[in-house]
């Protein structure tokens, strides 16, 4: 009985440190980042969908479905969260965007277009 006792409390020791470890790793404050590229949306990355119309229009036309805009740098598509207006401003152009990076997901805070 003792034996089953100490194995139930190491159980739920085991659960709880886990549970602490996911906790700590999802509070974990994202990188900042400074990236260039040219803005997108999710769905399209790279290439847009839409063969007969411009990039900038597919990218509208995806978001306006749900689709979030993006940035795809590399082989990596970040997400885009904020200045949706300025996004779409420089919609299918290079932009500088500056903000917070979490895994794949960049919380937009300065937008500037390349000359």
């Amino acid at each position: 009985m003792k034996t089953m006792f100490s194995a139930k409390a190491i159980l739920v020791l085991a659960n709880t440190v886990v549970l602490a470890t996911v906790s700590i790793v999802a509070q974990t404050p994202g990188e900042q980042k400074s990236l260039t590229e040219i803005v997108s949306d999710a769905m399209c990355g790279q290439t847009h969908l839409m063969k007969d119309k411009p990039d900038a229009d597919c990218l509208r036309y995806c978001v306006k479905q749900g689709n979030k805009d993006a940035l795809v740098v590399g082989k990596t598509v970040y997400t885009l969260e904020g200045h949706e207006a300025e996004l779409d401003k420089y919609a299918a152009q290079k932009v500088t965007l500056k903000g917070t990076v979490k895994g794949e997901t960049m919380t937009v805070e300065t937008v500037s277009p390349m000359k």
